[in-house]
């Protein structure tokens, strides 16, 4: 007799934005999940997502979402500086946990988080480093782990997220709201799939970041969907300029000695597909991965180059991330597995993140090395 699916009844804080709508119309469409409570700032927004959602609470009180006798899991989808307060309350009410990365404004906010969810008893907490699951990294990560290129020296990632010229500001522009900008926002992404790939951790940064789009329309308060779509119809009024990081080049050494570098951007200027996003350079080869492109390239120490593996391009675009491994990773939980059992990256990769992120910030501000030291570099 199959078993009977626990029933997953779910709160999510940021409801509205830009992540939020589409995860929720993931979760709508995996079976044994249903939507309870919804929070968001956005009123103009939040009935109708309660309408689509058939959620029986709509509100702008994160607290009666995370209270709500029904929900037993918490997605907290809001900006960074409003993460921390709600994950420590889902915690103490023991609700599993979604929670967007960066997790929180700082590593100290991060390692109270992760450190709660350990305390609270067998929970759940994920966290949404997608980039594990693009096939084109799987497959670096399984050379790389084979020993087929040797020992990794080198490492050299590019990630170009490209927004338009014209586009408005939103809470990522904020310094209250956002942890550390492009650093924060695609440094996560890059920095735990390289650390996922390797098995190791960086051991300190030198960073040079800076806000090099030009000032943007200043429209208010609106999420990066809005914000998109109104640059594409045309924008005018008053511009500033964003006070957080939209480029950063950061030089890093590892663990066991790699070093290399990060190029980090949201400026208009750099864009996708001209050159591989990852290299890994090792003492018998090198590999270069190209999701744009969907390949995985071998370069030999006779300069000989291969393309060992193909994937459909783009890869960026995964499917439903619910239903094929945050659901199922929470069913896991809840049916008596250990969470650090369960393969996913959790608070503690958010910790781990969080610790990069705010190195790289902080070199950015001194102008020199920055150690990443688990207890001691709390920004």
């Amino acid at each position: 007799m199959p078993q009977k699916l626990p029933e997953i009844k779910v709160g999510v804080l940021g409801a509205t934005g830009y992540i939020g709508a589409p995860y929720r119309a993931e979760m709508r469409a995996c079976e044994g999940v249903r939507m309870v409570a919804l929070c968001a700032r956005r009123q103009d927004l939040l009935a109708a997502a309660a309408a689509d959602d058939g959620a029986e609470l709509a509100t702008s009180d994160w607290r009666a979402v995370v209270e709500h006798p029904d929900v037993n899991y918490v997605v907290v989808g809001t900006p960074d500086a409003l993460h921390h307060e709600a994950v420590m309350a889902a915690a103490a009410a023991g609700k599993h946990l979604f929670c967007e990365k960066p997790v929180g404004l700082n590593a100290a906010e991060a390692r109270e988080m992760r450190d709660a969810y350990q305390a609270a008893g067998n929970l759940a907490h994920f966290v949404p480093l997608w980039t594990r699951w693009s096939p084109a990294f799987v497959k670096a990560r399984e050379i790389v782990r084979s020993g087929a290129i040797g020992e990794v020296k080198v490492v050299n990632y590019r990630w170009h997220n490209p927004r338009p010229a014209q586009m408005a500001l939103t809470w990522r522009d904020d310094p209250k709201l956002s942890s550390a900008g492009t650093i924060a926002d695609v440094g996560s992404h890059a920095y735990d799939t390289v650390r996922w790939i390797l098995g190791e951790d960086c051991r300190r940064v030198l960073t040079h970041a800076d806000t090099i789009t030009p000032a943007r329309f200043d429209i208010g308060d609106v999420n990066l969907t809005e914000a998109l779509e109104r640059a594409a119809a045309g924008l005018t009024g008053r511009t500033r300029k964003g006070g957080t990081p939209d480029y950063a080049a950061i030089a890093w050494e590892f663990e066991r000695g790699a070093v290399g570098s990060f190029v980090l951007s949201h400026a208009p200027y750099l864009r996708r597909g001209l050159v591989p996003e990852l290299e890994l350079h090792g003492t018998e080869a090198s590999i270069t991965v190209d999701r744009f492109h969907g390949k995985v390239t071998r370069g030999l120490p006779d300069n000989s180059v291969e393309v060992m593996h193909e994937v459909p391009p783009g890869g960026f675009d995964i499917g439903n991330r619910f239903k094929q491994w945050v659901i199922p990773a929470l069913r896991e939980v809840m049916r008596g597995a250990r969470q650090e059992d369960v393969d996913v990256p959790s608070l503690v990769d958010g910790y781990k993140a969080q610790l990069f992120t705010d190195a790289a910030l902080e070199s950015s501000r001194r102008g020199n090395w920055v150690e990443l030291a688990e207890e001691e570099q709390v920004i």
